[in-house]
């Protein structure tokens, strides 16, 4: 009934049961063992008290009672209390029985005869006495049937509900990933509505444990004088138990089951992400290979044209399969940074991706330079061939007996000298930039067709040779003997008459033009000028010679120092960084830090980061890789030429770091920071050095050319040294990246101009000047005063726009002169002309504006100068109609 002894031991009472006898023993035995399991061990090892009710029984039941408990009894026993029969006679015989048979019943307990309950009342206190037994224990027999069984079910349920998790976890582990992503949805969803049911069963057991202990606690809820009896109570601590495995088993399976459902859905993902890749992949192969079947580059302008056509198409065809790619390798990066398990999986493959496209892109670009040359060397070809039957067709029209007479003669020398004037339209790069240009191309073809024209052209020539001849005879008849002059000591330099040198058997040749002009251009010392953008002149022959391939000269102590200063380097804007910037954010010294510095980080270190991180993380290590293949040093420099660019914006951000720190050098947080970097020299010399490197690497690329005049001209004539080419070329790139950082540093000065200067195109030439100006509507004296006093501009060329500024120097506290370009006027370059000389001055050339109404003579400071400018304004102009064609 859950009663107590005095000290813990646990109750049980066997009540007055007429049919005792008549319980088969192994009922007996199995209700016996329940009761002894009930109570904690704790209370069952003190030893359990047996009360025997037998007072309207007889002398004999009690024995039988005695008899069974003591051969069936499982449990330790503390004492046997027995109420004897209480009817005189039976009693009598009680007393007596249990002095004869007490040895019979094999009990190491004692067993007490009691004769009435009060005396009972003198072991046991009456609350935890039933009231069959004079106590006040509160008892319902049916209610304990229903706790216990209940109690009974909800272990067994827990047991159950425990097992099915550990068989459904064992099967999501031994469960092998499928390779195909229908069938990883299928597991997924079927493991997934698994776990849905699993979780239902746990929270029906767990509804059921809480409910179970609501009516366990149910007299104490309803009373607040009620108390739980100790089995009670142990009931109670049953259950919270069971429910407290029942939560530790239902966190370990979520737990589980959380790890379980990411690798699946992981492993969904790697399904379609590899099944995406093998369709971008077989797509992009095809794309390819469409790619590397278009190999022939034209016979023809109109078939070089097709061919530009049918790039371009595949081109747009491959930007949906590009961008495909692109966004796929960005998926596999952003599943690599969720931390996939199949990293090593997906990264090849973005890589192959990401190689793929570049691949193509830069196929894509190759083929459009090759096109492009092979366009521009048929159109030249086919002007120089047109001009060729031009020439052949106004010979053949001079009739001979009109040439005849004096004036007969002299117009067909003036025709023929007219026409030779257009051959300035028709002219050829010379040798080393003709080969340069169109090496990529000189296919056998395309050299028998080039010196089929170049004979063409010099059969032509010499025909107008000996007609010029023949007509200057005639036209000579009737003249007086002219004095002769001779020329000036700068024209009609001595040259070697052309000849064609036609080509041995032999390998590794290569093309180079020797230039002439003949007639009477010739006779005044003018000589074809090289032009890049023109046609074949119509003098000009190849000739094939072995290339000349010159060794590198010993790089390792120009390397070594390159290598051991960029170490230095690296070093040195390391410790600007970790010194100065990061202590900007120290709390320990923010109070060292003037006002007028903060939140302007940015501004005294400018993209110092980004640079120093180019340089530690991947430049370094580039050229590190060249000490064992020097040959390998210019490509560093030509791969990260865009990379370099970081340079142009440090620099231009250079002016507003010195005025600020200016303004806040000689603070003691400037101060505490170089004391702890032991630095001899102050912040402001340290950041120099992205200024100072950047030309150092001009110095020391120059330095590994130290050869005479002779062998670098051997080298400009031929360029299969492919490590010297791509040497020179490295050296054209840091020294082109100078003059971007030298110009952006000009632009950023200009005041006064309203517009956005962004917006004018790319920045191409800037230098100072002195300009004249001639406007057609002005007044007389005022023409003639700009001719004779010159103003002094700063111009700027852009693509579409050219700027006349005023320079100005400004000194800036105490500091050295800061130059500022105030604006004063501009020319569309859309609407503007130019003439390249002009009389008098061979540094001057005028550039016109709206049909001469507005000339602006201007004068360089030397011939090299304007020449520089005049290409850059031809190129720009040229541009200008090639885009409107």
């Amino acid at each position: 009934a859950g009663g107590r002894g005095k000290d813990g031991a646990p109750i049980i009472t066997f009540p007055e049961f007429a049919g005792f006898s008549e319980i088969p023993d192994d009922d007996f035995l199995n209700v016996v063992t329940y009761l002894t399991s009930i109570p904690s061990l704790e209370a069952a090892s003190i030893g359990f008290i047996i009360i025997i009710d037998r007072r309207r029984d007889k002398w004999s039941a009690v024995k039988a009672s005695l008899t069974r408990i003591a051969g069936a009894f499982p449990g330790n026993l503390q004492l046997v209390f027995v109420l004897r029969p209480s009817r005189f006679i039976q009693r009598a015989i009680a007393d007596i029985g249990i002095k004869l048979y007490r040895d019979d019943f094999k009990m190491k307990v004692p067993i007490i005869m009691l004769n009435s309950v009060s005396d009972l009342h003198g072991y046991i206190d009456k609350s935890q006495l039933t009231r069959e037994l004079g106590g006040t224990l509160e008892y319902g027999h049916s209610q304990w049937i229903h706790h216990r069984t209940a109690i009974e079910n909800f272990a067994m349920t827990v047991k159950t509900t425990a097992q099915m998790l550990q068989t459904f976890g064992t099967d999501l582990a031994e469960t092998e990933l499928p390779n195909d992503v229908q069938c990883t949805e299928e597991l997924l969803s079927s493991h997934t509505d698994h776990h849905s049911k699993l979780k239902d069963e746990l929270k029906l057991a767990v509804k059921q444990g809480a409910t179970l202990l609501t009516c366990i606690r149910e007299p104490v809820t309803r009373s607040a004088n009620s108390k739980l009896s100790p089995d009670e109570l142990e009931n109670v601590a049953t259950v919270e138990r069971l429910l407290a495995q029942l939560d530790e088993t239902e966190k370990a399976f979520d737990q589980f089951w959380t790890k379980h459902h990411l690798k699946l859905e992981q492993c969904l993902q790697l399904r379609h992400f590899e099944h995406d890749f093998r369709e971008v992949k077989l797509t992009l192969d095809n794309l390819m290979e469409t790619q590397a079947g278009f190999a022939d580059i034209g016979d023809s302008v109109t078939r070089v044209e097709n061919l530009l056509k049918e790039q371009k198409h595949l081109e747009e065809k491959g930007q949906e399969p590009l961008e495909k790619a692109q966004s796929l390798a960005l998926h596999g990066e952003q599943l690599i940074q969720n931390n996939h398990y199949a990293v090593d999986s997906i990264r090849p493959k973005c890589v192959e991706l990401r190689r793929i496209c570049d691949d193509f892109t830069n196929e894509t670009k190759k083929k459009y330079d090759i096109l492009g040359k092979s366009l521009e060397l048929h159109k030249q070809l086919d002007k120089a061939s047109q001009w060729c039957e031009a020439g052949i067709y106004l010979l053949a029209s001079q009739a001979v007996d009109k040439c005849q007479s004096q004036e007969g003669a002299e117009t067909a020398l003036g025709e023929i000298e007219k026409f030779l004037v257009t051959a300035k339209e028709h002219q050829l790069s010379n040798p080393k930039e003709f080969y340069n240009q169109f090496d990529m191309i000189l296919t056998p073809e395309i050299k028998a067709n080039a010196q089929r024209i170049v004979q063409k052209l010099e059969d032509v020539q010499e025909m107008f040779d000996k007609r010029q001849v023949s007509l200057k005879k005639l036209a000579a008849k009737q003249t007086r003997p002219v004095q002769p002059v001779a020329p000036h000591p700068e024209s009609s330099p001595k040259r070697a008459s052309p000849k064609i040198t036609r080509p041995a058997a032999q390998e590794n040749t290569s093309y180079h033009f020797q230039v002439r002009r003949r007639g009477p251009a010739a006779r005044n010392g003018n000589h074809a000028s090289v032009n890049m953008q023109g046609i074949p002149s119509f003098f000009f022959h190849m000739c094939l010679v072995n290339t000349v391939t010159l060794p590198f000269l010993s790089f390792s102590h120009i390397i070594n120092e390159l290598i051991e200063t960029e170490r230095v380097y690296v070093e040195e804007l390391q410790s600007i960084i970790e010194g100065y910037a990061s202590e900007m954010d120290n709390p320990s010294l923010v109070h060292l830090i003037p006002s007028a510095l903060q939140n302007k980080k940015e501004i005294l270190f400018g993209n110092l980061p980004e640079i120093y991180d180019f340089h530690n993380r991947i430049f370094l290590k580039e050229i590190e890789h060249c000490i064992e293949n020097p040959e390998l040093l210019a490509r560093c420099f030509l791969k990260r030429k865009e990379d370099l660019q970081i340079y142009e914006k440090y620099c231009q951000n250079k002016p507003r770091s010195e005025a600020l720190w200016r303004q806040c050098g000689d603070s003691i947080f400037f101060q505490e920071c170089q004391r702890k970097l032991d630095h001899k020299l102050s912040l402001d010399a340290y950041l120099l050095k992205p200024v100072q490197r950047i030309t150092k690497y001009q110095l020391l690329l120059k330095a590994i050319f130290p050869k005479p005049f002779f062998i670098q001209e051997m080298l400009k004539c031929s360029k299969n040294s492919e490590g010297t080419a791509e040497l020179e070329e490295a050296l054209a790139t840091v020294l082109d990246i100078i003059k971007s950082v030298n110009d952006s540093m000009h632009q950023i000065a200009i005041t006064g101009y309203e517009g956005d200067v962004s917006e004018l195109g790319k920045l191409l030439m800037q230098g100072s000047f002195n300009v004249w100006t001639d406007h057609k509507k002005g007044h007389n004296k005022v023409k003639d005063l700009a001719r004779f006093k010159p103003m002094q501009r700063h111009l700027f060329l852009y693509t579409k726009m050219l700027l006349f500024c005023k320079k100005r120097e400004e000194n800036t506290d105490g500091h050295e002169k800061t130059a500022s370009y105030s604006f004063k006027n501009s020319l569309k370059m859309s609407t503007v002309g130019i003439t390249e000389n002009v009389k008098g001055d061979n540094k001057k050339f005028e550039i016109w504006y709206n049909g001469r109404e507005e000339v602006y003579i201007i004068q360089a400071s030397s011939v090299e100068l304007k020449n520089t400018w005049i290409s850059e304004i031809r190129k720009v102009l040229t541009g200008q109609l090639e885009a409107c064609r």
